[in-house]
C-alpha cells in the first residue's frame, strides 16, 4: 500500500539508511532526503535512485524544508552526538536547539495533519520537544523509543531459547537509555510464561533475564565501541513504524508518546505499548506490568522529567 510522501530530516548515517530501508520496503511513493549539507543529501538520493529499478516504483530525491509539503510523515534523525567529557544535559541543550530551528522549518510547510517521528536521541525528551515546540496534537508525535530495544531483547530471547523471534513476544519499556525496563511479568514465549518456561525447559531463569536485559540496555555501547555507530536497526525499526502508519496497521510498538495520566504519568515522553495507525498513536493503553516493573517505568518517567524540565522545557 502507498501512503504517500515521506520526508526524511537529516542524511546522516541514520537517515540514510533509514531512506534506503524504506525505500526498500516499498510503502511510500515518494521519498524527500534534507540536510544542511545539500551535497552529501543529493548525493544519497542519487545513489539510491539508481537502484529503483530493482524496488517498487517511487520517487527518491533531495530538497529544501519546503519539501515538507504534503509530507504525511516527517522523519527527524538531525542532531548532534555526544562528545567525549560531554554531560547527558549538555547533549540534550545542544540538539533542543535544533530542534528549535528544525520544528520552525518544519511547521512552515507540513501539513496540519503530518505525523512526526523522531529518531535523534535522546529520543524521549527530544520527542517531548518536538511535540512543545511543533504545537501539534500529541497523537501525531511519536519517537522511535524502544521499539529497536524491544527487537533487541526479542533477539536475545530466540537466540538463547531456539524459538523463532515472531514467537518472543515481550517489552521494553521506559526511556530508550540506561533506566530501561525489561516487563518480564508480560513476557512469553507462544503463551508460557517465564517461570514456566524456566520450569519446563531449564532456559530463562533469573539469572539468564538478567543478562539479557543488560546485553539490550548496553548493546547500543558495545556497538558503536566495535564500528563507531549503530544505523542498521533502527533504520529497519523506523521503517516498521512508518509502514505500519502508513498501513493503518493499528500495531501495538513501544514507540515513545507523549503521555496524559497514564501510569500516574503526564506530561512527559517515554516508551510503553501504544496503539499505532493511520493517525500516529491512536490509543495509550495501561498493561497490568509488576509492581516492580510500575515503579521502574515511573522512575524512568521521573529521569525524563527531569531532563526535560533542567532545560526549560
Amino acid at each position: 500500500m502507498f501512503r504517500g510522501k515521506i520526508a526524511i530530516i537529516g542524511a546522516g548515517l541514520v537517515g540514510s539508511t533509514t531512506a534506503f530501508a524504506i525505500m526498500s520496503g516499498g510503502v511510500f511513493n515518494e521519498i524527500v532526503l534534507i540536510d544542511i549539507d545539500r551535497d552529501k543529501s543529493e548525493g544519497d538520493a542519487m545513489d539510491m535512485a539508481h537502484g529503483e529499478a530493482f524496488v517498487k516504483p517511487g520517487r527518491i530525491y533531495s530538497g529544501g524544508y519546503e519539501e515538507c509539503r504534503g509530507a504525511d510523515i516527517i522523519v527527524i534523525t538531525a542532531g548532534a552526538n555526544q562528545k567525549p567529557g560531554e554531560t547527558r544535559l549538555e547533549l540534550i541543550s545542544k540538539n533542543v536547539s535544533i530542534f528549535r530551528s528544525v520544528i520552525g522549518e518544519i511547521v512552515k510547510y507540513a501539513p496540519s495533519d503530518v505525523i512526526l517521528l523522531v529518531v535523534t536521541n535522546p529520543v524521549d525528551v527530544l520527542t517531548y520537544a518536538a511535540y512543545k515546540l511543533s504545537g501539534l496534537p500529541r497523537r501525531q508525535v511519536l519517537g522511535s523509543g524502544t521499539v529497536l530495544d524491544t527487537a533487541r531483547l526479542k533477539y536475545m530471547l530466540s537466540e538463547h531459547t531456539g524459538i523463532d523471534t515472531r514467537s518472543c513476544h515481550t517489552y521494553i519499556i521506559g526511556e530508550h537509555g540506561d533506566s530501561e525496563v525489561a516487563a518480564w511479568s508480560v513476557t512469553n514465549i507462544a503463551g508460557i510464561t517465564m517461570d514456566e518456561f524456566a520450569a519446563q525447559t531449564g532456559k530463562c531463569t533469573v539469572a539468564d533475564r538478567e543478562r539479557m536485559y543488560s546485553n539490550v540496555k548496553n548493546a547500543a555501547y558495545e556497538i558503536i565501541e566495535k564500528k563507531g555507530a549503530t544505523f542498521y536497526a533502527i533504520a529497519l525499526a523506523v521503517e516498521r513504524i512508518t509502514s505500519c502508519i502508513a498501513g493503518e496497521e493499528n500495531s501495538m510498538l513501544t514507540v515513545s508518546s507523549v503521555l496524559d495520566g497514564q501510569y500516574g504519568m503526564s506530561d512527559i515522553a517515554l516508551s510503553v505499548p501504544a496503539k499505532v495507525g493511520g493517525t500516529g498513536v491512536d490509543w495509550i493503553p495501561e498493561v497490568r506490568f509488576s509492581d516492580t516493573e510500575t515503579s521502574g517505568l515511573r522512575e524512568s518517567g521521573k529521569t525524563l522529567t527531569d531532563c526535560a524540565r533542567g532545560i526549560g522545557l
